[in-house]
């Protein structure tokens, strides 16, 4: 969601029930054979095997939407999901690991290493009870994931800065940065084969959404949403620092960040302008001793989600519009649109095509060939998919039903 979200939950990795009766053994031997026999309906034939070919769906089951708009929920249920995409159009669940994520903070708390064997999943917030409802209070785990395993399981579970939100693998795939919101600061997390491991804290004094690596693993950028500035970070290693005198500034609340594959240009997508009012995508070049703001563009209202292509050719987004207002509110819509655009050599943004997307859309990824998108509707439970040829959008198949409400998404760093 928007300004609002305040990342991932933890505790609990599902519920379960303790009983000691023959009786309540039987109902619950039934019930694991029920979800065995749902989750083989949805996960697809064949041995899946580990590579650039997964996405990673991070399933929220804590917070729905009424007619007053957001309500907090108890803890238990989420998951994280691994899609294979070996077939563009035709994506397959190959499993589903009981991990806890949210809706609240950017949709980039999670993404897998540039060899696929690794998924690293942020895990920002955990909900407590505060008398009869359920508030988010800041966390501080990073899931590690082992893609390489016959079914993907979790292997290590790390402490990372105060709420982390947004990260980045480097495209050497041994260094990770993320984004810690109520620990305003960025963690430096290394990453050797299987072993993933804290190894530093950059101090921000602001709140830190979403980071992203440049290509060549030498700076990253970084979104001070409540500053409205991003900030550029030098890398040597895994010395990481900070200049505050390089902060750049951008629109209203910078919640999402991704850079061309070139590593030319940093595209921050701003999400505070509320209600009907257009949100910007924010330009900068990226290279040079002074990175800085080239250009400004709006796509629509709630650019939330968003990514680059692997060929850096387009970027698109998932406008939110009014899927997340109340039922009252004179904006509320029920539906979203997605946004392809064009990057010209000069890193402007140029629209090219727009296709309606389902309530409050979220995640989006790109396929590794950039010829595939796949976009995730919250409300729906659902996973559209796109297929772009010449600068437009033409959706193929039906989409595909989830196990529950996707809150984030993302394809391996590049």
């Amino acid at each position: 969601m928007p300004a609002l979200k305040a990342a991932k939950y933890g505790g609990g990795t599902g519920s379960s029930r303790n009983g000691s009766g023959r009786g309540e053994k039987r109902i619950m031997t039934l019930r694991s054979s029920l979800c065995v026999m749902c989750l083989a309906g949805i996960v697809g034939s064949g041995l899946a095997q580990a590579g650039t070919n997964d996405i990673l769906i991070g399933l929220d089951s804590k917070i729905t939407y009424g007619p007053e708009g957001q309500m907090n929920g108890a803890p238990g249920n989420d998951a994280v999901l691994v899609l294979d995409i070996s077939e563009p159009a035709k994506p397959k669940i190959r499993a589903s690991l009981p991990l806890a994520n949210s809706l609240l903070g950017p949709p980039t708390n999670l993404q897998i290493t540039p060899d696929g064997k690794l998924g690293l999943v942020a895990n920002s917030v955990v909900h407590v009870q505060d008398g009869n409802s359920w508030k988010p209070v800041p966390d501080d785990k990073l899931y590690v994931i082992d893609l390489t395993a016959d079914p993907p399981k979790l292997i290590d579970t790390i402490t990372v800065g105060r709420q982390p939100s947004g990260l980045s693998i480097s495209r050497k795939g041994d260094l990770a940065l993320i984004a810690n919101r109520d620990g305003k600061s960025v963690s430096v997390v290394s990453i050797q084969g299987l072993t993933v491991k804290t190894v530093g804290e950059v101090p921000l004094e602001q709140q830190a959404a979403a980071v992203v690596f440049a290509p060549d693993g030498k700076r990253a950028f970084v979104c001070l949403n409540l500053a409205n500035k991003i900030g550029v970070l030098a890398i040597d290693g895994q010395n990481v620092t900070y200049d505050k005198s390089m902060d750049i500034p951008s629109a209203f609340n910078p919640y999402n960040i991704d850079i061309t594959p070139d590593g030319k240009y940093v595209i921050a997508s701003n999400t505070g302008a509320q209600k009907n009012n257009a949100d910007a995508e924010v330009i900068i070049e990226a290279t040079g001793p002074h990175p800085h703001v080239v250009d400004v563009m709006t796509p629509g209202i709630g650019p939330e989600g968003f990514a680059i292509a692997p060929d850096g050719k387009t970027a698109a987004t998932p406008l939110l519009l009014g899927t997340a207002a109340k039922d009252s509110d004179w904006f509320k819509t029920k539906a979203g649109e997605l946004v392809l655009m064009s990057i010209g050599t000069d890193g402007k943004l140029t629209v090219t095509a727009r296709a309606p997307l389902g309530g409050l859309p979220e995640g989006i990824a790109y396929s590794p060939n950039s010829d595939y998108l796949y976009v995730a509707n919250y409300f729906e439970k659902d996973l559209q998919v796109f297929q772009i040829v010449s600068g437009k959008l033409t959706e193929v198949g039906p989409r595909l039903k989830l196990p529950g409400q996707p809150a984030s998404m993302r394809a391996p760093a590049r």
